[in-house]
């Protein structure tokens, strides 16, 4: 304990609020909340501690303190101050998936979409579902079941899909109300897992095309049956009191805590997600934050199922309209029971599969003494691509603990006069990124790795000497085949990596990493490019309109061979006709 500590101990407040644990380089290495700060904080000091606790505790120089009202607003702190310096101690669900919803248009033609986020109010929202591809599969379904509206802009003539029966056509067709609103419901049924009178109309259609000898139309509706009850097989399991919950169990071993959760709406199971943490801390505690910190990235259910003590009170005093129920008989137990060993299973293949993740830390450790530095918690990497000077562009990603930070990536396009001067384009890149960091007073990475030899690393550290920047820059060096040898600094010292592969695999994937995002903001500037001159001083043709088309149509290419009647299904036909004018 240090004499910063000792002497800041006794002057803890008895009141809610967060701490920020600091190194000696005034580094925030862990973040944490508290009822009673002076509870909290000292025990960390005046108890004897073990494993993860003990590292942090002895690499803690000196810590703050900031005063909240009450125990959410600690809560809500945290978790902006965890995501804002990303410590090294703090434990994160690395999830960060945004759950797909199907959505269906309330008013005016039946259209289906796949949304992110349930908060547009002109549609009914259904799921979330575990995987979009699963979403994407009900939707391909309900469109063949159901006629939707199938283009997002209504062209002048009817489509493909009226012809198949798939559309009733509003582009052509005045539509009554009432059939439309009947259309919605048999949808909304159908989503919410009725399907056994559809099942039996398809049934029937079948029979009836194969007496009448038409098999390729019974086949179809063969094809359909088979895709409704994959769906339904796929649901798995289902209450039958429909109501919306997430089921939650732990179980923990040898260090390790394994997180259960069971999604289910309206009844029906939708998905499972396991996390498996490190301990840290005190067990029960531990669990509470992190299912708190589940939901600031996942949607609220109706209820919540688990037998876990005191979540019912964390739960309920910072989220409004969910309620936390324990079981101990009922059929309600057997979903606990489920979720349980779902969290045993997560454990054992976690321990079994020894992921390159768990090893982290001592790979990081072993990169910072390789190089002579301190241990490169956080590495940020750049690239830089173009082609013969066209459409260059910078990259930059950002590792935290060994984990890519992808809210963190910036993309550069690049301003000065030489396109082709890779050198000058790492320097203008690097230039805007740290003056942009010192400036704002923002952390600072413990490394930066460049990509493209020795050239690329003299401009790294002319801009970082430049700024004043105590941030060391080391390059990623190649053999005579072009693949990744080891690393090299600003003196061509080379650091081979052959006899440590976890660590040499650990680069490689943060190079790939740098260098897909670079390559995908390339080519996307470059289509972006193709159709640019297309596209200008055609009447009606505004920019959401042309981005509309960049989206469908990479390249000029593309757009060549779409016809008029495609593009019409994206802008009006007298536009569609006009690009193809402009096109020839």
């Amino acid at each position: 304990m240090t004499d910063k500590v000792k002497n800041a101990i006794p002057l803890l407040p008895h009141s809610p609020g967060v701490y920020l644990m600091k190194n000696i380089d005034d580094k925030v290495i862990y973040v944490g909340k508290a009822i009673n700060l002076y509870n909290r904080v000292s025990q960390y000091f005046l108890r004897p501690q073990v494993g993860k606790v003990a590292a942090m505790v002895l690499n803690v120089d000196h810590f703050e303190t900031i005063m909240t009202k009450t125990d959410k607003e600690a809560f809500l702190l945290e978790e902006n101050l965890i995501h804002t310096y990303y410590p090294r101690y703090n434990i994160l669900l690395k999830d960060g998936k945004h759950y797909p919803y199907i959505a269906l248009k309330k008013k005016g033609d039946p259209y289906l979409k796949i949304a992110r986020n349930d908060k547009d109010k002109n549609y009914y929202y259904f799921g979330p579902f575990s995987t979009s591809s699963y979403a994407y599969e009900i939707i391909n379904l309900l469109n063949k079941l159901f006629p939707t509206r199938k283009c997002k802009n209504i062209p002048s003539s009817p489509c493909l899909y009226y012809h198949l029966g798939q559309c009733l056509a509003p582009c052509i067709n005045k539509i009554d109300e009432r059939e439309y609103d009947e259309l919605k419901e048999k949808i909304k049924s159908f989503l919410e897992g009725h399907n056994e009178d559809i099942k039996k109309d398809i049934k029937e259609k079948m029979l009836a095309c194969s007496e009448r000898y038409e098999f390729e139309k019974a086949n179809e509706y063969k094809d359909i049956l088979k895709a409704i009850e994959h769906i339904q097989s796929h649901q798995g399991v289902e209450n039958k009191d429909h109501v919306s919950r997430d089921v939650f169990s732990y179980t923990s071993r040898n260090g390790y805590i394994s997180i259960a959760v069971l999604t289910y709406r309206r009844g029906i199971l939708l998905g499972k997600e396991t996390f498996i943490v490190e301990e840290f801390g005190e067990e029960n505690e531990q669990i509470n934050e992190l299912i708190l910190q589940y939901y600031q990235s996942h949607p609220l259910p109706k209820e919540i199922l688990a037998n876990i003590p005191n979540l019912k009170e964390s739960i309920e005093s910072i989220y409004d309209g969910v309620s936390v129920n324990s079981v101990s008989k009922g059929n309600l137990v057997e979903l606990i029971e489920m979720a349980n060993m779902n969290a045993r299973q997560g454990l054992d293949a976690h321990f079994v599969s020894a992921r390159l993740s768990d090893d982290m830390s001592s790979l990081l450790d072993d990169l910072g003494s390789r190089l002579g530095i301190k241990t490169p918690y956080r590495i940020e990497l750049f690239d830089n691509s173009h082609i013969q000077g066209d459409a260059p562009v910078g990259a930059l990603v950002v590792f935290i603990n060994g984990e890519p930070v992808k809210k963190m990536y910036r993309k550069y396009n690049i301003e000065h006069i030489e396109k082709r001067d890779d050198f000058a384009s790492m320097k203008e890149v690097m230039y805007r990124r740290y003056k942009r960091l010192k400036d704002n007073n923002e952390s600072l990475p413990d490394l930066i790795l460049v990509d493209g030899g020795i050239t690329q690393i003299h401009a790294g550290n002319e801009i970082i000497s430049e700024l004043g920047l105590p941030i060391p820059v080391y390059g990623l060096y190649k053999n005579d085949k072009h693949s990744t040898k080891g690393m090299m600094d600003k003196e061509g010292k080379t650091y081979p990596l052959d006899d440590n592969k976890a660590l040499f695999f650990m680069l490689v994937r943060m190079q790939d990493e740098v260098h897909r995002f670079a390559i995908s903001f390339h080519h996307q500037k470059r289509s972006k490019a193709f159709t640019k001159g297309v596209l200008d001083d055609i009447k009606g043709l505004g920019e959401k309109r042309k981005e509309l088309i960049r989206s469908h149509y990479d390249n000029i290419d593309a757009l060549k061979s779409a016809s008029v009647e495609e593009l019409s299904q994206l802008v009006p036909m007298e536009i569609a006709l006009a690009i193809k004018e402009k096109i020839k």
